[in-house]
C-alpha cells in the first residue's frame, strides 16, 4: 500500500487549509482587527461556538481581535418582561431613561459576560468592558436628541485597551458609553466598532451581519460584490444600490476607511467560521471594501 493511500482525506484537507492560511497568518500577526459581533451569530448556539473558536484562533496566531457587540433581541426580551414597549424610529431604538436602564443592564451585565465566558470556555482569555470603562468611548446625543438617550461617538481613548492586547487578552466591548456629564447612552454597535477601528488604526474592521454582504440586487444573494473601493462604495450608496439596513453598515465602513483603517468587511455571520473564511482564505466569503482601486485584485480574489 502506498503512503498516499494511508493518508486520511480529512487530515489531508486540514493540512492543505493550514498551508493556504500561512501567508495570511504571517501578514496579520501583530495586527489589530475590530469585529462587530451581532445577528444570528449571537443567537444560535452552533454559530456562537464557531465565532468564539475563530476569535481564539486569531488571538493564538498573533492577531489582536477586539470585539464590539450589541444585543437587540436580548434587550427586547427583557423590555417585554418588564412591560416596557420597544419603540424604533428610522431603525434606532428610542431610549427613554427606563429603557436605558434595561439596555445597560442587558448589554453590560449580561450579554457582555456571556461572550467573555464563551471565549474562556474554548480556551481564550477575554476581558469585558463597556464604553464608559477607562473613558474608552465618550458619548454625545445622537442628532437633535429627540430619540432620548441614543448616543453617538464624541471621542475614543484606546489607552485602556493597549495593555490588555499586549498581555494577550481579547477585549469584549458593549456599546454603552457615558457623555461628559456621566449620563449613559445607547450607541449603535456598528458605529462604536468603526470609530474604535479608526482610533486603533486597525488592519481590518469586520461586521458580522445576517446578509451575504453588499449585493448588486438585494433580492439576489448570488449578486454579491466581493470587493470594491471606497469610491465605488460611495457610488453604490448614491445610486441606491446600497439601501435599507445595509446603508448604516456601509457608511460605517466608509468612515473607518477614510480614517485610516486598511480594509472593511461585511460578512454573513450565519456561515460557520465566517471570520476565518474571510481572513485566511484566498477568496473570502463577504464584501471587502478598501481605500482605493490600487488595493483591489484584478482577479477579484485579492488578499482579504
Amino acid at each position: 500500500m502506498s503512503s498516499e493511500a494511508c493518508i486520511n482525506r480529512d487530515d489531508a484537507q486540514r493540512v492543505s487549509v493550514l498551508s493556504e492560511a500561512l501567508p495570511y497568518i504571517q501578514r496579520f500577526a501583530g495586527r489589530r482587527m475590530v469585529i462587530k459581533y451581532g445577528g444570528a451569530a449571537m443567537v444560535q448556539a452552533d454559530l456562537q461556538e464557531a465565532v468564539f473558536r475563530d476569535l481564539v484562533l486569531l488571538r493564538s496566531v498573533g492577531v489582536q481581535p477586539i470585539v464590539v457587540h450589541g444585543g437587540g433581541p436580548e434587550i427586547n426580551h427583557w423590555l417585554s418582561r418588564l412591560a416596557i414597549e420597544p419603540r424604533f424610529e428610522d431603525g434606532l431604538r428610542v431610549t427613554d431613561p427606563a429603557t436605558m436602564d434595561v439596555v445597560e443592564m442587558v448589554l453590560v451585565g449580561r450579554v457582555n459576560k456571556q461572550i467573555v465566558n464563551g471565549l474562556h470556555r474554548v480556551g481564550g482569555r477575554a476581558v469585558g468592558l463597556c464604553g464608559s470603562d477607562g473613558s474608552l468611548v465618550t458619548a454625545r446625543a445622537y442628532g437633535d436628541g429627540s430619540r432620548g438617550l441614543v448616543g453617538d461617538v464624541a471621542a475614543v481613548n484606546t489607552a485602556v485597551l493597549k495593555p490588555l492586547l499586549d498581555a494577550g487578552y481579547i477585549p469584549v466591548i458593549s456599546s454603552v458609553a457615558a457623555d461628559s456629564n456621566g449620563q449613559s447612552h445607547n450607541i449603535n454597535a456598528d458605529t462604536v466598532a468603526g470609530e474604535l477601528a479608526a482610533a486603533l488604526q486597525a488592519e481590518k474592521l469586520i461586521l458580522l451581519t445576517d446578509t451575504p454582504g453588499i449585493l448588486r440586487d438585494r433580492h439576489d444573494p448570488d449578486s454579491l460584490i466581493g470587493q470594491l473601493s471606497l469610491a465605488s462604495a460611495r457610488e453604490l450608496m448614491a445610486s441606491g444600490v446600497v439601501q435599507g439596513g445595509m446603508t448604516p453598515k456601509t457608511e460605517c465602513c466608509i468612515r473607518a476607511l477614510a480614517q485610516g483603517v486598511t480594509a472593511a468587511h461585511i460578512l454573513d455571520g450565519r456561515v460557520p467560521h465566517a471570520l476565518l473564511l474571510e481572513v485566511f482564505t484566498n477568496t473570502g466569503i463577504g464584501t471587502m471594501v478598501v481605500g482605493s482601486d490600487r488595493h483591489l485584485d484584478p482577479a477579484g480574489d485579492g488578499v482579504r
